[in-house]
């Protein structure tokens, strides 16, 4: 990526971040509100790959964990592992794909809220699982679902396409 993708995808990540904390996060439907932040990271991803995706989580989520006071790492952990797995399944087999956002955001999404779930577990913090897994997780995948093709659209036009990564030529599971 060149200087001015990586500038154009830090301007996207920090108003996300900022939307999502001011205004976003207060958007309370059914017991859960959409994560933009993280639609905004699974799509930069897609469109730039495992490592830019990484790297654009981590600063998205220490924006979050600054501005909101929270435990400092902890957003940026899962948005990171986030922006990740987005990427690789991008570089592997959904870069080209209709519905590569959506796919990417729903599952990302329900992942990002276990291993958050289990997280703050091991950090002995306070977190009801009923809520976090199920009151809480239901409505933000629906919001975030219905956001990954119009957040896509936009973002792509924003940052442009990215560079072609030359796709995976085929995928081996090996079995020990």
């Amino acid at each position: 990526m060149t200087a001015a993708a990586w500038l154009r995808g830090s301007a996207v990540v920090f108003v996300a971040a900022l939307l999502q904390v001011v205004i976003v996060s207060s958007l309370v439907v059914a017991g859960g509100a959409p994560d933009l932040l993280l639609v905004v990271v699974v799509v930069l991803a897609l469109l730039r790959g495992s490592i830019p995706g990484a790297v654009l989580g981590f600063i998205g989520g220490v924006v979050v964990d600054l501005v909101t006071l929270g435990t400092l790492g902890v957003t940026s952990l899962i948005l990171t592992l986030a922006g990740f797995w987005a990427g690789r399944y991008g570089e592997t087999t959904g870069r080209d794909r209709r519905f590569a956002p959506v796919i990417a955001v729903g599952t990302i999404t329900v992942l990002a809220g276990a291993f958050g779930y289990v997280l703050h577990y091991l950090l002995d913090e306070e977190v009801v699982a009923a809520h976090a897994l199920v009151t809480a997780l239901a409505p933000a995948f629906v919001w975030n679902i219905l956001l990954a093709l119009p957040i896509h659209a936009l973002v792509r036009a924003i940052v442009g396409e990215g560079e072609r990564v030359e796709l995976a030529p085929e995928v081996e599971v090996l079995a020990g």
